[in-house]
């Protein structure tokens, strides 16, 4: 019965050893399972943040782009502006100096030529 005592003593030692190395490799599995999860969502949210970096700069070339064909067009429309505005000054200059010496005789004329009236207005 010692023996049988023994046997099964060594029996239970053999199954605890079993039993903790299989919790040991179990631990393992788990710890290494747990690495490989870390590293995917590392390189899942590495993975987005070049995309989000992407999509921001094709949304920005293609801003700048709008950008530089209004400020272009508002450049030709500031062009044609400021042409227009200096095809006026000169007709305006012109105009003054082929009409200033009328406009000053005129002038002159209706300073010089008072005739004295009473007022329609004036009560006497």
């Amino acid at each position: 019965e010692r023996h049988r005592r023994h046997e099964i003593m060594a029996s239970h030692s053999t199954q605890v050893q079993q039993l903790l190395s299989a919790e040991k490799k179990a631990a393992e599995v788990v710890a290494e399972a747990r690495r490989k999860k870390t590293k995917r969502l590392k390189e899942a949210k590495e993975e987005a943040a070049r995309e989000i970096e992407a999509y921001r700069k094709e949304r920005e070339d293609s801003y700048q782009k709008q950008r530089q064909q209004h400020m272009g067009s508002k450049g030709s429309f500031e062009s044609q502006i400021r042409s227009e505005t200096e095809q006026k000054l000169r007709q305006t200059v012109a105009d003054v100096e082929a009409n200033q010496e009328l406009v000053i005789a005129r002038v002159l004329e209706l300073v010089q030529d008072i005739k004295p009236e009473i007022h329609k207005n004036l009560r006497v």
